[in-house]
């Protein structure tokens, strides 16, 4: 290979990794960082930042889109299967895990009491999420007005997520192409370490001759992973197979659309799971969110946990249980696949993308739309958190989602504080606060 990385090594390398990748994509990404540049020293800080950017230019889970394409770039297509793979693997087998336990005891005391208690700690890190990501995103008044514009499209009109997503890259294009700066490139998810030089890392400064020459073999990979991917779709709606057609549809549309990150995949999943489909209860969604922070993996594992529950409700001739785990594996299978297409065909052209400043400009824009969506995430986990009760208002093409305040739980109120007060202010570490939410969501439901 030329720079020495043994792939069994790499291999052990990636499920380390995975083991340690808590805490949603910015936790997943320092994780990396810090094992592939600081430690092991086998790419360069420039390197880890290029591919990031790349990444984020694409639907579905920045992070794990980040560990296909250096797993490829260090040992070619294998080392992306790998690196992929091994990165959702513990997320998969944790949360099917906790799936079942969730609709087996999820109603009994102790388990309603742990959940109750991860709820204020997903309502804090969702909220911090905002912040984080606002402050790196949101550096000038077109920036802002884009954030606030995308919330109050989703807020008050309940427009589409792609919709939103489709209207801010064109803002960023046309930005960016006329000539404007306020959609430059800048900002992205730093580590604040020491840059380390790609001449010094074990990869080095130039392509590697496979990324080169890789254009040969691109048109049969894509199309094989494209089969892969769309022929079970395919097929569960030929055959009219009722939830399982509409999990398969649906979840491969987020595959496509879902610029921005976990959070922003969340915020879509939980508009049309809940209001949509009805697969699962807005608690329910906070629950698997519950799930997904505070196991390893991907944050957007929670996808996993709703199609489980999807299919669960509506198991057909399958016992329900079964029918449950078939859910949940379809829904991985048309989430993460497409991952894997995305890199495999667009990292050879990974550079003419990065120097095309109207594609920056776009991606800014997004990125500037996804913290009012996350915004609006946060304030919908909100109000079905602290209110055992709300309604939707319309008031012509407004739409709102108002509480009942005499249904306002006072000990949600107090443990949703407490979270956003250790997060916010003492910057607690999410493993801390998830931690001492679950504790004290037990004691005081216990009590």
């Amino acid at each position: 290979m030329g720079h020495g990385i043994g792939f069994g090594e790499a291999a052990r390398v990636w499920a380390r990794i995975a083991l340690l990748s808590f805490g949603g994509p910015a936790g997943q990404i320092a994780v990396m960082h810090r094992i592939l540049v600081d430690e092991k020293k086998w790419i360069g800080e420039e390197r880890f930042l290029h591919a990031l950017n790349f990444c984020m230019l694409l639907p579905g889970p920045e992070a794990q889109q980040l560990a296909i394409y250096i797993g490829w770039l260090l040992h070619k297509v294998k080392g992306g299967l790998v690196a992929g793979i091994l990165f959702i693997l513990p997320g998969l087998v944790s949360i099917m895990a906790l799936s079942w336990l969730y609709v087996l005891y999820g109603d009994a005391g102790p388990v309603e009491a742990l959940f109750f208690g991860l709820k204020a700690a997903v309502l804090a890190i969702v909220f911090q999420a905002v912040i984080r990501i606002g402050g790196r995103a949101l550096g000038n008044r077109a920036r802002l007005a884009v954030a606030g514009g995308a919330f109050l499209a989703i807020f008050l009109f309940a427009l589409p997520f792609p919709l939103i997503v489709i209207g801010a890259g064109l803002i960023g294009y046309l930005a960016a192409r006329g000539g404007g700066t306020a959609f430059a490139a800048g900002g992205g998810h730093g580590s604040g370490a020491a840059a380390a030089p790609d001449s010094d890392s074990a990869l080095g400064a130039m392509t590697p001759n496979h990324a080169r020459a890789y254009g040969r073999r691109l048109p049969r990979l894509a199309l094989m992973l494209l089969l892969l991917w769309l022929t079970p779709v395919a097929l569960l709606i030929a055959t009219d197979a009722g939830t399982y057609a509409d999990i398969a549809l649906f979840f491969s549309q987020m595959a496509v659309v879902t610029f921005g990150g976990a959070y922003a995949v969340l915020a879509y999943v939980a508009q049309a799971a809940v209001e949509t489909y009805g697969w699962l209860a807005p608690g329910e969604m906070l629950d698997g969110l519950g799930l997904a922070e505070t196991t390893p993996g991907p944050l957007i594992m929670v996808t996993q946990f709703v199609g489980f529950l999807g299919a669960y409700r509506d198991p057909g001739a399958l016992p329900p249980l079964v029918a449950g785990t078939l859910g949940g594996l379809l829904t991985t299978w048309v989430t993460f696949v497409p991952c894997f297409l995305w890199i495999f065909a667009g990292a050879p052209f990974i550079e003419r993308l990065r120097a095309n400043k109207a594609l920056t400009g776009a991606l800014a824009a997004i990125t500037a739309a996804v913290v009012g969506v996350i915004l609006n995430l946060a304030l919908w986990f909100a109000l079905h958190y602290l209110f055992g009760a709300v309604t939707e208002r319309r008031y012509g093409p407004l739409r709102l989602d108002l509480p009942e305040w005499s249904s306002l739980d006072p000990t949600a109120a107090l443990l949703a504080a407490a979270a956003l007060v250790a997060v916010l202010r003492f910057r607690a570490g999410m493993v801390v606060v998830i931690i001492g939410c679950a504790i004290a969501g037990m004691a005081v439901r216990g009590l």
